[in-house]
């Protein structure tokens, strides 16, 4: 898949994640009385794992792994852990230092860390596994008829 399509794909999910963060992170801060951190962190885990299921299944959906369970690590570990110390850092920040409301900072966090997510979910987290990857140079290999890849040429 070209990469500006996977883009587009990849923002698409994350608008979606982002809309269900900020209404998770305002209930969690009106309804439940959360601490801004600690409404920031929980609002943050829920849409990572739900971009995780449509990044899988929708954004990188071309790329086979063995593992799943390895994926969602790799991804949990790259855009889980940029997004949340990230997010939380400059949440701090932006609202302790600055006094910009929190929603406004979350906004702000998220489009800072949006474009470190997209190069970490496509060239860890989502990664072509290593036969698939090799099967797709040995597709881009030019040569005459009868001598492609994988075949005896007879």
């Amino acid at each position: 898949m070209n990469i500006l399509a996977r883009w587009w794909k990849f923002n698409l999910v994350g608008l979606i994640g982002f809309g269900l963060q900020m209404t998770a992170l305002s209930l969690l801060r009106r309804v439940c009385g959360a601490h801004d951190l600690l409404a920031s962190a929980a609002a943050l885990e829920l849409t990572v794992v739900h971009n995780f299921i449509w990044h899988l299944h929708y954004t990188w959906r071309d790329r086979s792994a063995s593992s799943q369970r390895m994926q969602f690590a790799r991804f949990q570990l790259s855009n889980g852990l940029v997004s949340l110390t990230g997010n939380l850092l400059l949440v701090r920040l932006l609202v302790g230092a600055t006094h910009i409301p929190l929603l406004a900072a979350n906004v702000i966090a998220v489009l800072c860390c949006a474009v470190a997510n997209f190069y970490l979910g496509d060239f860890w987290a989502f990664a072509p596994d290593r036969d698939e990857a090799s099967r797709a140079r040995q597709k881009h290999v030019v040569g005459p008829p009868g001598l492609e890849p994988g075949t005896n040429g007879l």
